[in-house]
């Protein structure tokens, strides 16, 4: 399930898709192309993958990793266009 990204998070998502759109980064990666400190970070990635828009692996090299990945900007916006109508 998706569901509707507010301003700040908004600009947040648009700036990691820019950087990476749907290949794979890390944690570090993150901060870098935000340009955030790490609690942020942490705080926008738990956001995005709460509303759907993020997805999270464990690292198969190092389970104590994370590995992120975005979820393509148009599927959310069908999704969120579908779940509309369903009600």
């Amino acid at each position: 399930m998706t569901s509707p990204l507010p301003r700040w998070l908004m600009l947040r998502y648009a700036r990691l898709w820019k950087a990476f759109g749907e290949s794979e980064f890390t944690f570090r990666q993150a901060g870098s192309a935000l340009s955030e400190n790490p609690h942020r970070v942490s705080v926008i990635l738990s956001e995005l993958k709460k509303r759907g828009w993020l997805t999270v692996s464990i690292d198969p090299a190092d389970s104590r990793r994370r590995i992120y990945r975005l979820r393509n900007p148009t599927e959310c916006v069908e999704e969120l266009g579908e779940e509309a109508w369903a009600r």
